[in-house]
């Protein structure tokens, strides 16, 4: 075989087998994800409901593209928090659990941080987890990790004051 022959064979290998780790790659990390903390979708989403440690519940309704405090008399709320409230249920998340596993007093969910009802779906939010700046959610029978960005906080919060 002639060395360019040989060097072509070589080089057709090569990139054969870094193909297939790819390939191998891709699908170990399609197997791992751990998804979104909810199915909703964020841009869907008309109704939130909040209630921070020791507040009265808040509740929102989206109309005309706007968000709406609907406790009382119906008066606009800050969109841009509301949004951030919403855009939690598609929080990526980074381990999942039973909640079973854990005593929810441990973790802070007994009673929980804070509830945030998305179209009906409940995410109860508890402490800071000690692996880092992430916090546990109880969805359903389950506890997720997430970024603590998505902790719930006060819709009446200025943006500007969070980042």
């Amino acid at each position: 075989m002639k060395r360019a022959a040989r060097q072509r064979l070589i080089l057709l290998l090569a990139a054969l087998a870094l193909m297939l780790l790819a390939s191998w790659q891709l699908r170990r990390d399609a197997r791992n994800d751990t998804g979104a903390l909810t199915s909703l979708d964020p841009g869907a989403i008309s109704r939130i409901a909040l209630t921070l440690s020791g507040a009265q519940t808040m509740h929102y309704e989206k109309r005309g593209g706007h968000w709406w405090r609907t406790d009382g008399t119906p008066a606009r709320a800050i969109d841009a928090r509301l949004g951030d409230l919403a855009d939690t249920a598609a929080a990526h998340v980074l381990s999942w659990r039973p909640a079973s596993d854990f005593d929810a007093a441990k973790i802070g969910l007994s009673p929980p941080g804070a509830v945030l009802r998305l179209d009906g779906q409940t995410l109860e939010f508890g402490e800071t987890s000690a692996t880092g700046p992430q916090h546990y959610v109880r969805v359903g029978t389950r506890v997720a990790l997430v970024s603590s960005r998505y902790m719930p906080r006060s819709p009446a919060t200025a943006t500007t004051e969070l980042h």
